[in-house]
C-alpha cells in the first residue's frame, strides 16, 4: 500500500478535514427490538476507531450500516462525503471500492484458491490478468503470506486465512477499513500477529479504520503500540504514550456510552465502564 498518509489531518490551508464516516442519530432495530438507538459519533481520516461493547450490543450491525449491508429505521449515515442511507445501489458500489472491509472468520471463499479469493473484486471489474496477479501478489506480501497464492483456504490454518482476509481487504488500496473481529476464536499468539497487522496497515497506509473487537487486550495493544518499519514490528510507544489517532467508541444497552481518547477512557469514573474494563 501507500508509503505516505493519504490525508493530512486539519492543516491550516485545508482546514479540518470532512469526516469519513459520521453517524447522526441513527436506530435500527428487527422484529421490534431496538439494536441501535440514536447513535452520534465521526471516523476522520486516518482515524482508527475501535468499538467495544458486551456481546449483542449492535457492535457487527453497526459495521453493516457503515458500509450499507443495511439500512437504518431512522438517522442519516454519510461515507465520505455522501450520505448512504437513501443512495441508490448503483452510487453505493463506488463508495464500497474504497472500502476494504473483514468479515467474521474470514468469509473466504472455499472454492478459489487464495489469488482467487485476494483478488475477487479486480476479477469482477475485469482487470487484466497479469494486473490481478501482481496487486494480489502485493497484498499478499503485505500480510506475509505470498508463498500462499495457488492454495486453497481449507488448506491454510485459521490465522493464515485471516491474514489472507485482510489482505483481500486492502487489494483495493482503501481509504476505509473495516474490521469485524478480526481476532475472534484465534489463540493469543496467532492474535498478536493480526493486531500487528492491523497496526501496520494503520501506520503506514494512512487510511481510516473502525474496528470490533471483544478483546480489551488487542485493543489497548493497538492503543499503545506503533509499527516500526525498520524493526519490521510493532514496539510500545515512548514514555507509556498512546497513539492520537487510535481512539475508542463502546456500546451498551443498544446506545453508545463512550466516544473519546484512550486516557479518557482509563481515567473514566463511569460504573458500567470501569467493570467493563476491569
Amino acid at each position: 500500500m501507500a508509503a505516505t498518509p493519504q490525508y493530512e489531518i486539519g492543516s491550516p490551508e485545508q482546514g479540518p478535514a470532512e469526516p469519513v464516516v459520521a453517524f447522526s442519530h441513527v436506530s435500527i432495530g428487527f422484529d421490534g427490538k431496538p439494536v441501535l438507538e440514536d447513535i452520534s459519533f465521526t471516523v476522520a481520516p486516518g482515524e482508527t476507531r475501535i468499538l467495544l461493547g458486551p456481546a449483542g450490543s449492535g457492535k457487527s450491525v453497526l459495521l453493516k450500516l457503515a458500509n450499507r449491508l443495511l439500512c437504518p429505521d431512522r438517522g442519516s449515515i454519510a461515507v465520505f462525503g455522501r450520505e448512504i442511507g437513501s443512495a441508490p445501489e448503483k452510487e453505493i458500489f463506488p463508495l464500497r471500492h474504497r472500502i476494504g472491509m473483514v468479515f467474521q472468520e474470514g468469509a473466504l471463499f472455499d472454492s478459489l484458491s487464495v489469488r482467487d479469493n485476494v483478488g475477487f473484486r479486480l476479477m469482477e471489474e475485469r482487470r487484466p490478468a497479469e494486473e490481478v496477479t501482481a496487486r494480489v501478489t502485493e497484498a499478499l506480501r503485505f500480510v506475509e503470506m505470498e508463498q500462499t497464492l495457488d492454495r486453497i483456504p481449507s488448506e491454510l490454518s485459521g490465522g493464515m486465512r485471516r491474514r489472507v482476509a485482510i489482505a483481500r481487504a486492502i487489494i483495493t488500496r482503501p481509504d476505509l477499513l473495516l474490521y469485524d473481529s478480526p481476532t475472534g476464536g484465534l489463540d493469543p499468539i496467532t492474535s498478536t500477529t493480526i493486531v500487528e497487522l492491523i497496526m501496520k496497515q494503520r501506520d503506514i497506509s494512512g487510511a481510516s479504520s473502525l474496528l470490533v473487537t471483544h478483546r480489551l487486550q488487542d485493543a489497548f495493544t493497538l492503543a499503545t503500540h506503533t509499527f516500526d518499519g525498520e524493526k519490521k514490528h510493532m514496539v510500545p510507544i515512548p514514555g507509556g504514550g498512546v497513539h492520537p489517532r487510535t481512539t475508542f467508541l463502546i456500546l451498551h444497552g443498544s446506545r453508545l456510552v463512550f466516544d473519546g481518547p484512550t486516557m479518557d477512557l482509563v481515567e473514566s469514573n463511569d460504573p458500567f465502564l470501569k467493570e467493563f474494563l476491569s
